[in-house]
């Protein structure tokens, strides 16, 4: 079977979007690429936002190729998959350009993933898949269909949902490989902030999913079990990537947990990186390996100053918030560029949000002023609020967040829209 991976070229006018806004590696399908020809299937991804093509591009190139089958992902990559757009806009309208270009035409990421029905319902696919998509697609390509588990589809006018999200195995994929092309044009280093880029950057999967279940992290549907590749694959990976040019990469785990001998092998291989991960779990000789091996960046989540307001949070940390600040800092001698991640809750004192944020601005670590929590359909927040997601999950979140707060994050516009007006026609 011939099938093309699809990309769109995203745009964010009026969404409440909280992912970085640049082109970044289109992970999942270069996962879902190396399974399908694995599998005997020929494999192309075509990436709108990467390559900067406009609908008609696309659809060219989707022409030229000829598939039997066409995907594509409602979310901008694996890395944003748990901070997705609520809105559908973008996959729609490329999804109605491509419906009379193939016999097959299927979607994938976190909208169909927590609320299937709801998915089928604004995009005019075949069918929908849930949770993690490498392993479904090269089974889909392979002839299963209507008993394919974690698919959604219709069938003449009904809709069949069998069983619920797929993970993958993960562990198992071979080091994923991208032509020189793609790394040229990857211009953007993701959350790197201690030097500005010399050379291409690139993103790495070390692991997928995390053991931890914060209460705020819509995972559960997708990239929910903590799994993690060998680490001589993941240091391969790196290293043909810094062959091709990449000075930087970024690690685009859930949660990039301690792992001394992935660290050991990315020493020497002159190659920066970042991460996101709890800083709770590091202890000071690993922090001094994470710096050596090349970390540049990291992205502590930290949440909340209080151990009643962590605790809310689900965050199950048995330090302390002035070790906390002890263990960043610690970071911080080793690594170039630190942050803590706050988000608004109840039980922060905004008095003590100014003076931890100075003493570790002081040591030259950074963290933001709290953000709003937006309750994202399959996080525990969603359920804890209004139950399990039905039809209208992504409308009642969004008209509920920007109902409660009126300060957004600076990288939205000042008053995101509603789901209404971003996927009404004519937008």
């Amino acid at each position: 079977m011939r099938v093309a991976l699809v990309n769109p070229r995203w745009t964010f006018d009026g969404s409440i979007y909280f992912g970085c806004r640049e082109p970044h590696l289109p992970y999942e399908f270069g996962c879902a690429r190396a399974l399908l020809e694995a599998a005997g299937h020929e494999a192309t991804i075509i990436d709108g936002h990467l390559f900067d093509l406009d609908d008609g591009d696309i659809v060219a190139e989707v022409r030229a190729f000829r598939p039997d089958m066409i995907v594509i992902t409602t979310a901008p990559t694996y890395l944003f998959w748990r901070c997705a757009p609520p809105e559908l806009r973008v996959p729609r309208h490329l999804a109605h350009l491509l419906r009379d270009e193939t016999p097959l035409l299927v979607a994938v990421g976190p909208h169909g993933s927590t609320t299937p029905a709801a998915a089928m319902a604004k995009l005019p696919v075949d069918a929908i898949v849930m949770g993690e998509c490498e392993e479904t697609l090269a089974r889909l390509a392979s002839g299963s269909f209507h008993d394919l588990p974690g698919l959604c589809y219709r069938d003449g006018g009904e809709l069949r949902i069998n069983g619920g999200p797929q993970a993958t195995a993960f562990k198992d994929l071979p080091v994923i490989r991208w032509p020189a092309e793609w790394i040229a044009r990857h211009h953007h280093h993701h959350h790197r902030f201690d030097a500005a880029p010399a050379g291409p950057g690139a993103e790495v999967e070390a692991s997928r999913g995390c053991p931890y279940h914060c209460s705020f992290c819509a995972k559960e549907n997708f990239r929910d079990i903590y799994r993690r590749r060998p680490a001589e694959v993941v240091a391969a990976e790196v290293e043909a990537l810094a062959a091709q040019g990449a000075e930087y990469v970024y690690f685009i785990d859930e949660i990039f947990l301690p792992d001394a001998r992935l660290l050991e092998l990315l020493v020497g291989l002159g190659i920066r990186f970042g991460v996101q991960t709890r800083i709770d779990l590091w202890k000071p000789e690993m922090l001094e390996l994470l710096g050596r091996a090349g970390c540049v960046s990291i992205e502590a989540g930290v949440e909340s100053l209080t151990a009643e307001g962590r605790a809310a949070l689900l965050k199950q940390c048995r330090m302390s918030t002035e070790d906390l600040a002890d263990r960043l800092i610690t970071a911080k001698r080793h690594v170039p560029f630190v942050q803590a991640n706050l988000i608004e809750t109840a039980d922060d004192d905004p008095e003590l949000i100014a003076r931890w944020r100075a003493r570790l601005q002081a040591h030259g670590v950074w963290a933001n002023d709290p953000v709003p929590l937006f309750p994202y359909p399959g996080s525990p927040d969603y359920r804890r609020l209004w139950g399990p997601p039905d039809a209208q999950a992504w409308e009642r979140a969004l008209d509920y967040y920007l109902d409660s707060y009126s300060d957004y994050s600076d990288i939205q516009d000042a008053r995101p829209l509603r789901l209404a007006e971003l996927e009404g026609e004519g937008r």
